[in-house]
């Protein structure tokens, strides 16, 4: 896969001399979000220009090990206002592996105050929603760190790919694909990983940081959701898990706890949907996850006002657990009615 020349030419004059450039990634940041950002950040910074990282809110404890992440800028809790002054003053704005500034919470309004940056867009999610001054959109890319690992390929040439860099960008391709296993992974996938690998990473280390080093409580949250709170039904190809603020608390919930629960029910034989819902202050966070020609994308379009992948998407309810719950099911019912389950 290339990065149409057009788009690389486009780029290179946005980047032809020292600009004030602030990256940004969506809320709840997972390995993609956070290692595309600090790659691109760093290659940038080598450049010559002047660049900050800023998350709408904090990353899972799990990826702290990863290369620069403690010079990223969290939005909640900025007391500093950091965030808000390096997006006011920035020349440039690159929107890393999101396509839609609601992804972007409380952050997005701070945008609207800069009018006179650039925005740049580096993704690979479906229908890209905002206006940007360029898109580097490709959907079938597997992660947003594969498109960052091919601009710096194009751009500038494999050789200025640093471990670092390296690092950050394998997390993002793992996470991104469950360990290199799902449908988007390509040939040319795995030889951008033997291009990372050859920077001399640690591959069984980084695997350990990321699946490895929960807490105690995650475990038994796990163990508590699996056993208690999944409810199968549509025949055994439907399954759905919930946790309630309450639920939360009681097993002393991080952010990244409960990071990969919903993707557990897809190893049952007969299932094809999987969802998500946990309850945060404001609203319910709905994950979605499917196996095959099974578009949970437009079902989260149509009923959870989100979107993400074909076989991988979000959104959020703002009705209570329950009446959340009994519409997931009335929607699964419609949508199987049309033949898409």
């Amino acid at each position: 896969m290339q990065i149409g020349s057009n788009k690389i030419e486009e780029l290179k004059s946005y980047l032809a001399t020292p600009q004030r450039i602030v990256i940004l990634a969506h809320t709840n940041p997972d390995g993609d979000a956070v290692g595309s950002s600090l790659a691109w950040a760093e290659i940038l910074e080598k450049q010559g220009h002047s660049v900050t990282c800023i998350v709408p809110n904090r990353f899972p404890y799990y990826l702290e090990f990863m290369p620069g992440c403690q010079n990223i800028v969290i939005h909640k809790g900025d007391k500093e206002g950091r965030a808000e002054a390096a997006v006011r003053s920035a020349d440039i704005i690159f929107c890393l592996d999101f396509h839609t500034m609601t992804r972007l919470d409380g952050l997005g309004d701070v945008i609207d105050h800069n009018q006179h940056a650039k925005r740049i867009l580096i993704d690979h999610h479906l229908d890209p929603t905002e206006d940007f001054d360029l898109m580097i959109s490709y959907p079938v890319a597997s992660s947003t760190c594969y498109l960052v690992a091919l601009l710096v390929e194009q751009l500038y040439g494999a050789e200025h790919i640093s471990r670092t860099m390296a690092e950050n960008l394998f997390v993002g391709m793992m996470t991104d694909t469950g360990n290199f296993a799902f449908s988007s992974v390509t040939p040319d996938v795995f030889r951008m990983v033997a291009v990372l690998a050859e920077k001399g990473i640690s591959i069984p280390d980084i695997h350990n940081h990321v699946y490895n080093s929960f807490t105690e409580g995650r475990a038994r949250l796990f163990g508590y959701v699996i056993n208690r709170k999944m409810k199968i039904f549509h025949n055994g190809s439907v399954a759905h898990m919930s946790l309630t603020a309450d639920e939360l608390r009681r097993f002393w919930f991080q952010q990244g706890d409960s990071e990969g629960f919903v993707n557990y029910p897809l190893t049952i034989k007969k299932m094809k949907i999987s969802a998500m819902f946990t309850e945060h202050t404001d609203f319910i966070r709905v994950s979605l996850r499917s196996r095959a020609d099974i578009d949970v994308n437009i079902f989260a379009q149509r009923y959870f006002h989100g979107g993400g992948h074909k076989n991988a998407a979000g959104g959020k309810s703002f009705v209570s657990m329950e009446e959340t719950l009994k519409h997931f099911e009335r929607c699964i019912k419609e949508y199987a009615a049309e033949g898409r389950l």
